[in-house]
């Protein structure tokens, strides 16, 4: 296929979009692959569309090799499935709603568990009809309430999503293999770097739950691992390892100290070290409780929560919601103070809240015999060594507390480093959530109904052309692989000359007839003009027809190494036919 730069739909831009942040934003923008239509939402030019499509075939092929079906759902969906599995209430603000003209409920799908839960009921009933995995490639839509980053975080977004049915947890443990297995085919053929972490399943539900990340430091998503042993997951899914139970009754009785100007911890542990306590006190030995508020799915009142965490610690907002979901969470406003002025705010202890019937949840670290300085529900006051399990009893733990480099590994192996990436695939065992939930049955060789157990597989595939081009490029532009390039070759007319034309077009005329994808620049523009745009749109060999036709070459460049060769006109052909199917 030759593609004429001179008639093609695209317009590349010199300068970097005023709203974008990241690499791929830039880059895809600049190359003129995406347009920003409104937040979150983005058009496909043509090159980007190739690009999207060529990711579309990857996913395709991998899927299909293990057995899986393609089907197709719509977008627009009715609310009683959801109603019936609870995610019409769940979702929140993240689904988009709309009513038909007659008034009926509809949602904008952000996923179709429920869907192909139904499709696989109407259509299936005898234990002979299983397994089966079925899939689709569809554009999914949630509400995003901060768009960002161009196409990595958006409110419209092509996925790919996976369901399989199998008749027993062995069969979902391998229908889940099946599908890990493929998608590591996936992000190995489109070069990614990437890690496999464990990961907290939320809306989906269900048990095992892995996400795939692709590494950069653009990533929202922040994931620790544990070199000693390989150990990877999802901050999310941590958990702290609580130490033991210590005894404690060597420990003094807990006694209230006046403490005034100690707004801080780091205030506070000054003032407790300058007052001769007969002890040093750190960061570690304070207990930091730190209020929200919640709200159960479809419930209109929130309820006060306490959260304590030792105080060198932060609370991470996301494992907080993590650990919560579905229930909603949110920080406290001045009212909230104002209506409960048993809550004393910077010295907030346990002792108000436990009287007050307000719920107390602590980091695992927070163990029964442990002591802490903490607040003393007084102004400018804070009570010293009041031990868990003597003078308070929390009502539960929570994970909430940041995680930190340096933190032992959950395995017990070794110390956790942190870095940064971005989802690009999740897979979860469901179980039978959503079985229960629409009574998928089949019967079993005795005739009894047997109650299907399911797995959801995921791929953002809009999102793999960000993920692709924030580690493939350079200060010039994008470096696509072969794989999922918009063509193989960019072939430039470096000159006017008309032999130079001529040679190109034969060139082109030639390698497409080998099957090479190419992009001719037969545009009436300088060479330096054409040499940046096609370092910019990022095709990976770059064919120059130039002043060395004169000596009977032509010169050819990796992009990616930016090395470069003359090579011999007549042989160069099947040069270019070499690298590409190499």
């Amino acid at each position: 296929m030759i593609t004429r730069m001179s008639s093609l739909f695209l317009r590349t831009l010199r300068e970097d979009p005023a709203d974008a942040e990241v690499p791929s934003h830039k880059l895809l923008v600049r190359a003129g692959y995406v347009r920003r239509v409104a937040p979150g939402g983005y058009s496909w030019l043509p090159l980007g569309l190739r690009v999207l499509r060529n990711i579309e075939r990857i996913v395709r092929e991998e899927m299909e090799s293990f057995g899986a079906q393609e089907i197709q759902f719509p977008a627009l969906l009715p609310r009683e499935p959801y109603e019936t599995s609870n995610r019409w209430t769940e979702y929140g603000d993240t689904l988009f709603r709309v009513k038909d003209r007659k008034g009926a409920d509809f949602l904008l799908g952000p996923t179709h568990e429920e869907l192909f839960t139904l499709t696989v009921k109407g259509e299936y009933g005898s234990y002979k009809d299983f397994p089966v995995t079925l899939y689709q490639i569809q554009t999914k839509y949630r509400d995003e309430e901060r768009p960002r980053a161009g196409i990595l975080r958006t409110r419209e977004f092509l996925m790919k999503d996976s369901y399989s049915f199998d008749v027993d947890d062995e069969g979902l443990a391998n229908s889940y293999q099946q599908h890990r297995d493929a998608y590591i085919r996936i992000f190995d053929r489109l070069g990614l770097r990437y890690v496999i972490v464990s990961a907290v399943s939320g809306a989906m539900g269900g048990s095992a739950s892995e996400e795939f990340l692709a590494e950069s430091e653009t990533g929202e998503d922040t994931f620790v691992r544990c070199l000693e042993s390989g150990f990877a997951a999802n901050v999310e899914a941590i958990t702290t390892p609580a130490p033991a139970a210590r005894p404690f009754d060597d420990v003094p009785a807990a006694s209230v100290h006046h403490t005034p100007n100690t707004p801080t911890i780091a205030t506070l542990v000054d003032h407790l070290n300058a007052a001769d306590l007969g002890r040093a006190f750190t960061a570690a030995d304070t207990l930091k409780n730190v209020m929200v508020k919640t709200r159960a799915p479809g419930a209109e009142e929130w309820e006060l929560l306490g959260v304590g965490v030792p105080g060198d610690r932060e609370v991470d907002f996301k494992r907080l919601e993590a650990s919560l979901y579905p229930t909603e969470v949110a920080l406290l406003e001045e009212s909230d103070f104002q209506r409960n002025p048993f809550m004393v705010k910077g010295y907030i202890g346990p002792g108000a809240l436990i009287a007050n019937g307000v719920r107390y949840l602590v980091d695992p670290r927070v163990v029964t015999g442990t002591s802490w300085v903490t607040g003393a529900d007084k102004a400018d006051h804070h009570v010293v060594d009041l031990v868990c399990g003597r003078d308070f009893t929390p009502d539960g733990t929570i994970e909430a507390a940041e995680v930190r480099v340096g933190d032992p590994s959950p395995d017990g192996a070794g110390e956790l480093v942190a870095a940064r990436g971005i989802e690009i695939g999740h897979i979860f065992q469901l179980g039978r959530k959503f079985a229960d939930a629409f009574g998928l049955d089949a019967l079993g060789p005795d005739g009894k109904p047997v109650r299907i157990t399911m797995g959801s597989y995921g791929v953002g595939v809009s999102r793999l052309v960000a993920a692709v081009a924030e580690q493939s490029h350079d200060d010039r532009g994008l470096i696509w692989p072969r794989a999922i390039a918009p063509a193989d070759v960019q072939l430039v007319i470096a000159g006017k000359d008309d032999a130079m034309r001529a040679a190109a077009e034969r060139l082109a005329a030639e390698l497409d007839a080998e099957g090479v994808r190419v992009i001719l620049d037969d545009r009436k523009a300088s060479p330096g003009v054409k040499f940046a745009d096609a370092e910019l749109i990022g095709v990976p060999t770059i064919l120059v027809v130039g002043r060395g036709l004169a000596q009977g070459v032509v010169e050819v460049k990796d992009r990616r190494s930016g090395e470069r060769a003359d090579v011999a006109l007549d042989s160069v052909v099947s040069r270019i036919v070499e690298i590409t199917r190499s």
